[in-house]
């Protein structure tokens, strides 16, 4: 046996790891972290009216989850036979439907590129051997929930939204008129001036309370953080029916919308002079803005603001 002594030089004799032998490592985890936040990220879109996230909200009837060549809503009210959070008609890519698995992904591909070492080690193998055991059982949950029930619901696919269920109720197509597109025109007109004025009490009157309440929600979040979006010049470029239908006593109505205005966001308590005035957008550029609108009213009432989706 070693003396004690010569057994403890012998332990502090051994070379540390070369600090670049971690950096496969460090890659790795920084390349599987960019993969999981890679969804969320693409979906961000700043300097759009009525929010910076550019998201799609509000509800559309029988209608409201099926295919229109436009953003699928993020949020709306309305029940769906197989919402976007629904794994049977979920959006996007395999990969974007599933970020966890994005990640894991993300690590055996970054320890391919950077060096082989991690996945020599011991615990490298464990990490193997747990990745492939949860591929295997979430594509038997996969498996299993596609035919579960004498079939299930046929999955949509990559980047289409869900397709309308055979038998299902969704209205009965109409046409609308001239008068009903200039209230379309008035309407978004309406509907732009009050949000650049922040003015909620005027954005009331104009739209379902489903919609009032993001729009609240979107006001709330830009008082707090001290901004406003300043939306003025609005002029209509394009305004084009798609699609027109009744459901009982409801009539349903979808527009898309292309428009120019001044659209920027400003610091409150601060005066057009100031340096820091202008957060984002050009106050003396205009920019063109794409969206499908789509309105609603009782059968013979008024027509409101009832969905927002991008284009």
């Amino acid at each position: 046996m070693l003396p004690i002594d010569a057994s403890l030089r012998s332990q502090t004799d051994k070379p540390m790891p070369h600090p670049s032998r971690r950096w496969p490592l460090v890659l790795s985890l920084i390349f599987c972290l960019g993969l999981a936040l890679a969804p969320s990220l693409a979906e961000a879109r700043a300097g759009s009216s009525y929010g910076s996230s550019g998201s799609s909200f509000g509800s559309r009837g029988s209608r409201t989850w099926e295919p229109n060549h436009a953003a699928p809503l993020s949020r709306s009210t309305a029940p769906s036979y197989g919402s976007p959070s629904s794994p049977a008609y979920a959006g996007g890519s395999f990969f974007s439907r599933h970020p966890f698995l994005t990640g894991l992904f993300g690590g055996f591909i970054g320890a391919s590129l950077f060096g082989g070492g991690f996945f020599g080690h011991a615990l490298g193998g464990l990490f193997t051997l747990l990745i492939i055991g949860g591929l295997i059982f979430l594509l038997i949950r996969l498996l299993a929930g596609a035919f579960a029930g004498g079939g299930g619901a046929m999955p949509r696919s990559v980047g289409a939204a869900a397709a309308p269920v055979a038998g299902r109720f969704r209205g009965r197509d109409t046409t609308v008129t001239d008068a009903d597109l200039d209230a379309f025109q008035r309407l978004h007109a309406a509907v732009q001036e009050a949000w650049g004025q922040a003015d909620l009490g005027r954005l009331r009157p104009l739209m379902t309370p489903e919609m009032l309440g993001y729009f609240s929600e979107e006001l709330t979040k830009n008082s707090s953080q001290g901004v406003q979006n300043i939306v003025t010049n609005v002029q209509l470029l394009k305004g084009d029916i798609t699609e027109a239908w009744d459901e009982g006593d409801l009539e349903y109505a979808s527009a898309l919308m292309r428009w120019s205005a001044i659209d920027y966001v400003v610091r409150l308590g601060r005066n057009p002079g100031d340096p820091d005035f202008v957060v984002s957008g050009n106050p003396r550029q205009p920019v063109e803005a794409e969206e499908l609108w789509t309105f609603v009213r009782s059968r013979g009432g008024h027509w409101l603001l009832s969905a927002i989706q991008q284009v």
